[in-house]
């Protein structure tokens, strides 16, 4: 009878921490959904109030006069000009700050040399200047009674109040998008690959054309995609180097921040749209990017395990 009722209470003993660290499981469970749930609810809340609903309002603001005032502001001979400026400006300031993404990001991954670090800081340095410091700069550079401007003049070159000092400015504030984007990448692949094509007698070139590049070609697009994204709507630099001369030197931002001053707030909306609309296709293209890039990972990965299974 006592070895019956001490194996029943062996038995509960036994049950019951069991049925506790169930019971605490749910607990814990049940926290950590609560506290997940109320952390998504708190960042979309906070992206609706801060992304969204801003978008929203532009959009909505844009028709809200009809369609006939859209058209009639966004055709305009002045936000004409500012589209084909600020796609000009794009068209130079990009594919320039590609070029130094890539050698930049090449030598310091690839190569060991004195001033590697001071390379880096310089990089990371529009991050944390001013854009309208750095306008201010430009100006000092190249304005009229600036270190340059009395050899400019002479030779009459404009590059203040023109487009070449917008590009400029463009440029200065964009440049580390893409060599930010490469950098890490290229140092995590290490430069085997390239001194293995090396010993195999390949040039400069031909190792860029068939080993760095395929390797890094979806981190570029990346680059180029946010580096056109802050080009598009560059707003400071360029404010303080244009000059604002109407249908010359007014890209899309600063056209819609002088039909704001107008109070033509219809027309100002409307111009505003373009650039949402521009936004909105470049964040399409940064998802198909990033798509891309993982399909592929993964396809690399599952064939990698294939090899390895056979």
């Amino acid at each position: 009878m006592a070895g019956a009722v001490t194996g029943g209470l062996t038995a509960r003993a036994a049950w019951r921490p069991r049925t506790v660290n169930a019971a605490r499981f749910r607990k814990r469970s049940i926290a950590g959904r609560l506290r997940k749930w109320a952390l998504i609810g708190v960042s979309m809340a906070f992206l609706t109030l801060m992304l969204v609903l801003p978008l929203a309002v532009v959009l909505t603001q844009s028709i809200s006069k009809g369609f006939a005032v859209f058209a009639k502001a966004v055709t305009e001979p002045d936000a004409l000009a500012a589209v084909r400026l600020t796609l000009l400006t794009i068209a130079f300031a990009v594919p320039l700050n590609m070029l130094f993404g890539i050698a930049a990001s090449w030598a310091i991954a690839k190569f060991e040399f004195r001033g590697k670090q001071l390379l880096i800081t310089l990089i990371d340095l529009p991050f944390s200047v001013s854009p309208v410091i750095a306008g201010m700069v430009f100006v000092l550079l190249f304005g009229a009674q600036g270190v340059f401007g009395g050899w400019l003049k002479a030779h009459d070159i404009h590059i203040i109040f023109a487009p070449p000092g917008i590009v400029l400015a463009t440029m200065f504030v964009t440049f580390p998008f893409i060599a930010r984007e490469l950098i890490p990448l290229m140092q995590a692949q290490g430069k085997e690959d390239e001194e293995a094509a090396v010993s195999l007698g390949a040039g400069g070139l031909q190792v860029f054309w068939h080993v760095t590049l395929p390797n890094i070609k979806w981190g570029l697009l990346y680059g180029i995609i946010l580096c056109n994204a802050r080009a598009m709507g560059e707003f400071g630099a360029v404010s303080v180097v244009s000059g604002h001369i109407r249908g010359e030197t007014n890209t899309l931002p600063l056209h819609v921040e002088v039909l704001y001053g107008e109070y033509k707030f219809a027309a100002a909306f409307a111009v505003s749209a373009l650039l949402v609309v521009m936004a909105l296709l470049t964040l399409v293209a940064k998802s198909l990017v990033e798509w891309k890039a993982h399909r592929e990972a993964v396809a690399q990965a599952a064939a990698e395990a294939a090899a390895q299974t056979h």
